[in-house]
């Protein structure tokens, strides 16, 4: 077969002049600044569509969460609040989401309730005369190789079905342990000069022109930045989000549709 390979699809329509791609919000109950950041973003929505590229969430544990007694756990009524939010947004905006290695739980019952349409990985934007191939862009960190087998595993469908039979509140008490121990890998990983895991980027450039794209947007490596993939083609890197950090990391990409490109930091707000 040649040609383009036949990915998940965007088709910007012409009224649209903006759109924004974000990833790595990483919301969670426990971080009341970085949600109350992203929750007055979204009222604003400067945007004529927002693809979300994976990480959303600082974890997912099923949508059965959706249905479940808010008074239960902060973290559920957590997570119902921020689909809400997302579904107010959807009745004015077009929103996308893509799965992140955080959130990669996220299903059809999660779609439904925030009106968002979920995105396979990875995906092609075509706004104007560009196509911008979108990932989470975790596939491609290869040389990771733990992280890799971890992927494998709980990308399967025997490892899930395993997951989700399990009472919500143990899967809540997995998901913040295994918070925990990441959060000690990473600050671990800081204090021995240990860069984030990068992409690599031959499959990268391999997988852009395989779309027919004339650029690349991912998150997922914590490296915000513009980097040349090939010759011609651009890779955009977005950044992770914490209303904590000094300067705050609160970033929006926006995309034009004459193929410009601009990084916005947002402001922080007051949590409710």
């Amino acid at each position: 077969m040649s040609g383009p390979a036949l990915l998940d699809h965007i088709d910007a329509p012409p009224a649209w002049q903006r759109v924004d791609c974000v990833s790595d919000v990483h919301l969670h109950a426990q971080d009341p600044d970085t949600a109350a950041a992203w929750h007055a973003y979204l009222a604003a929505a400067p945007f004529d569509a927002l693809c979300i590229l994976g990480d959303l969430f600082e974890v997912w544990v099923g949508d059965d969460a959706l249905t479940a007694d808010p008074a239960a756990d902060p973290e559920i009524a957590f997570m119902q609040h921020a689909v809400g939010a997302l579904a107010t947004l959807a009745r004015r905006r077009r929103v996308y989401v893509m799965h992140g290695n955080r959130d990669f739980l996220l299903g059809d019952g999660f779609a439904a309730a925030s009106r968002v349409r979920l995105l396979a990985d990875p995906a092609v934007l075509a706004f104007g005369a560009h196509r911008w191939l979108l990932s989470h862009g975790d596939a491609w960190c290869v040389a990771d190789r733990d992280y890799q087998t971890f992927r494998a595993q709980v990308r399967g469908a025997d490892w899930q079905t395993a997951f989700l039979t399990r009472p919500l509140a143990d899967r809540l008490a997995q998901a913040r342990a295994l918070r925990q121990r990441s959060q000690q890998h990473q600050t671990a990983q800081r204090q021995a000069g240990v860069a984030p895991a990068d992409v690599d980027t031959d499959l990268a450039a391999q997988a852009v022109a395989a779309a027919g794209a004339t650029g690349l947007i991912h998150g997922h490596t914590h490296r915000p930045g513009l980097h040349r993939l090939g010759a011609t083609a651009h890779r955009l890197v977005l950044s992770d989000w914490d209303a904590a950090d000094q300067p705050p990391r609160l970033q929006a990409l926006s995309l034009d549709r004459h193929g410009g490109w601009q990084v916005w930091p947002l402001p922080r707000a007051t949590p409710v």
